[in-house]
């Protein structure tokens, strides 16, 4: 190998370690610094409160209403967790709230998201391996059982990576499912996160 193609590898080489290393780096912060400025801008007035109250720095106040917020959600759950904090917040649900457009499907999209809802497939946790082409095809995709129909058919809610809160619904054959009770719902969403890294031993058999 001349000495012109053994610089020209020594740099690519070392600038493909760099980027390597650099890259998911820059990735992550750029993603918690997006995520920072999104809830900044969603506590600001909170933020101005403080600011203009004690005189803050803008970073130490941002914090202090993250925390504020905090625990003013503690609080309210706290509150609605007693029976007449509950009734009184089911009164002025169905009074007040659910005549606001879009609120029911707005609070049972963040019930399935956040598992509160009973028919949320996140809290039943019905893991599941489906062969969506049918048994003969070596094809299968790793599912959440969402619905049960009379006919004999389910239907699947298939996430996909790395977002998992994203993907496709099938009505299948009961057939072509799998189920795997053994397997948690935070276990699968690990490997839909890693893009299938993983699955392997999640679906591990006994076969040689």
């Amino acid at each position: 190998m001349s000495a012109n193609r053994r610089i020209w590898f020594f740099i690519r080489k070392s600038l493909l370690g760099g980027l390597t290393i650099l890259l998911p780096i820059s990735i992550i912060v750029f993603f918690f610094r997006w995520i920072y400025q999104t809830v900044t801008e969603m506590i600001a007035p909170f933020t101005t409160v403080f600011i203009r109250a004690f005189d803050l720095p803008k970073f130490v106040a941002d914090w202090l209403s993250v925390l504020a917020v905090l625990v003013l959600c503690f609080l309210v759950g706290t509150l609605v967790a007693t029976r007449v904090g509950s009734w009184l917040w089911h009164q002025w649900e169905e009074n007040v709230m659910t005549r606001l457009p879009g609120y029911k499907t707005v609070k049972e999209v963040i019930g399935q998201l956040m598992g509160s809802n009973s028919d949320s497939p996140f809290s039943r946790g019905e893991v599941a391996r489906v062969w969506l082409y049918g048994r003969d095809t070596d094809v299968s995709v790793t599912a959440l059982v969402t619905s049960r129909h009379a006919d004999g058919h389910v239907t699947i809610f298939v996430p996909t990576g790395p977002n998992p809160t994203s993907g496709f619904i099938y009505h299948v054959d009961q057939d072509l499912v799998e189920l795997h009770p053994e397997i948690g719902v935070e276990s699968m969403m690990k490997t839909v996160v890693s893009c299938g890294a993983g699955t392997a031993a999640l679906f591990k058999t006994d076969k040689a």
